[in-house]
């Protein structure tokens, strides 16, 4: 009987259960259930609906349970990071999970500053400075005196908190745990002195556990409902990019100059390096680059990069204005349209979480002095450029941190599908770029639960697989259109 391992992968914008079939040299995928997740905006906040995302993970696994039913060995759950619930006495959640997008970050970082030095925060926890990490989300509950922190026993990551609803467990793991600038990246334990400075609570940070992790088998009330009592519960790289960079495709062995970069990309891109040791230093901070924890004791050294976000935004204020646009017309469009005419900056405040995406991409180009697109193809185009020239960018930092020569852009996930916006980065970036595979995060969390059940020896094993089982599309630099000019203007337009 043929071993199936189930991958839950829960992103900001839908979820799915991943069932995956290992025969000893390739691993099959094949999708149970999908469904659709997002925000839920109430009383001018922005939350998690915890409970329709647990009733989600519990129809897809009792559907990958009828199906393969005792073939089934064991599951993993990865999802976004940063975001988290906290448990009061008796395990009880306090609130629904308040969304990265909230409101309430609003200036969070000055109010932070104000009490403890950037340079103290990041020497500690060598994490990018941004509004939506844990530590800013606990800092925003502080400044607004909520009673949820006084309540607080322990504070677990989505993941943790789902893996907590599955097990009866309670685990932080590491490479979320990496995302909530909480963690020292050199001990690999919390900065507890860090959160003693600004009065939270440091005893809600429970024990780190690593991928490869297994927690055990399901609850009673979960297996009953499932149908399956023998599954058992393993901890991938729970952040979806720790297990989306290990499904890339790439022999190099772990160093501290590698030839490579990855860039994650969906809702949002996640661009940098996989290193041995941490880089925590004041160019580090300078660029504002983040050091996450990886599989097998990587290091991610990243940028986060808005990314598909506004893409999916735009085309979202246009069918609720009676235009409905596939994917695949908006990348028609956009290449029928006048190429390096208008740029913005991805990551501009103004395109958090606009009224209306179309209408910030116009007032921000207006502002700089820019043509304003007007038509589909032309905001779209102007995006989906503004990040190639943001990738190009953030590649001439890496080399500068690294001190090496990458020659070799890895795009995995759902962003290899737009062969659009793979093109634009390799012509901006002036290196190839290998697309694939688009389901890395699934199936990385699959690749540490073969590693954790002993069927694959290593990382570097795990990769072979990859190769191995999934196809991968290669773009070459064109040089039709002048982009280092795109370049220097885009550089004017960030300042």
């Amino acid at each position: 009987m043929q071993q199936v391992l189930l991958a839950v992968d829960i992103g900001g914008s839908s979820g799915r259960v991943v069932a995956g079939k290992f025969d000893g040299r390739q691993v099959a995928l094949e999708e149970v259930y999908r469904f659709e997740n997002g925000g839920s905006a109430a009383n001018d906040r922005m939350y998690w609906d915890m409970l329709r995302q647990w009733d989600h993970i519990v129809t897809g696994l009792s559907a990958a349970n009828e199906k393969y039913g005792a073939s089934i060995v064991s599951l993993g759950l990865d999802t976004w990071g940063v975001d988290f619930g906290l448990l009061g006495k008796n395990d009880e959640l306090i609130s629904n999970p308040f969304h990265y997008r909230d409101p309430q970050l609003d200036g969070i970082l000055e109010w932070g500053f104000e009490r403890v030095s950037r340079e103290e925060i990041f020497s500690q926890t060598g994490l990018q400075f941004m509004e939506i990490n844990s530590l800013f989300q606990l800092l925003a509950l502080q400044r607004r005196e909520s009673p949820i922190l006084d309540f607080a026993e322990h504070l677990l990551m989505i993941p943790d908190l789902f893996n907590w609803l599955l097990t009866g467990e309670k685990a932080n793991e590491f490479t979320n745990a990496t995302t909530t600038q909480l963690l020292n990246p050199k001990t690999g334990e919390w900065a507890l002195s860090l959160m003693e400075k600004f009065g939270l609570p440091a005893g809600i940070l429970g024990e780190i556990a690593l991928p490869g992790t297994k927690l055990g088998k399901l609850r009673c009330s979960v297996a009953k409902e499932i149908g399956n009592s023998e599954i058992e519960v393993v901890l991938p790289g729970t952040h979806d990019t720790a297990s989306a960079v290990m499904a890339v495709p790439s022999t190099q062995l772990l160093s501290n100059q590698p030839n490579w970069c990855y860039i994650s990309s969906g809702t949002w891109s996640l661009m940098g390096v996989e290193v041995a040791d941490p880089i925590i230093n004041d160019r580090c901070l300078e660029l504002n680059f983040t050091n996450e924890g990886g599989v097998g004791g990587s290091v991610r050294v990243l940028k986060n990069i808005t990314g598909l976000w506004i893409v999916q935004q735009c085309r979202q204020a246009w069918s609720e204005a009676g235009q409905e646009y596939s994917w695949g017309e908006l990348v028609d469009l956009a290449s029928a349209s006048k190429p390096l005419q208008s740029f913005i900056d991805p990551d501009h405040g103004s395109f958090g979480n606009p009224e209306s995406m179309p209408q910030a991409i116009r007032q921000f180009c207006s502002e700089t002095g820019q043509p304003v697109p007007e038509t589909p193809g032309e905001t779209i185009r102007c995006a989906l450029e503004s990040l190639a020239l943001k990738y190009q960018s953030v590649l001439g930092m890496l080399e500068s941190l690294t001190g090496g020569a990458i020659e070799i852009v890895h795009v995995v996930g759902g962003g290899t599908q737009n062969k659009l916006l793979c093109q634009m980065t390799a012509d901006a970036c002036q290196r190839p770029v290998i697309a694939g595979p688009m389901e890395a995060t699934a199936i990385g969390n699959l690749l540490v639960q073969l590693i954790a059940n002993r069927a694959v020896a290593s990382v570097a094993e795990a990769r072979e697989i990859v190769s191995n089982s999934f196809t991968s599309d290669t773009f070459t630099p064109d040089t039709s259109y002048d982009w280092n000019e795109a370049a220097e203007r885009f550089a004017g337009i960030l300042g």
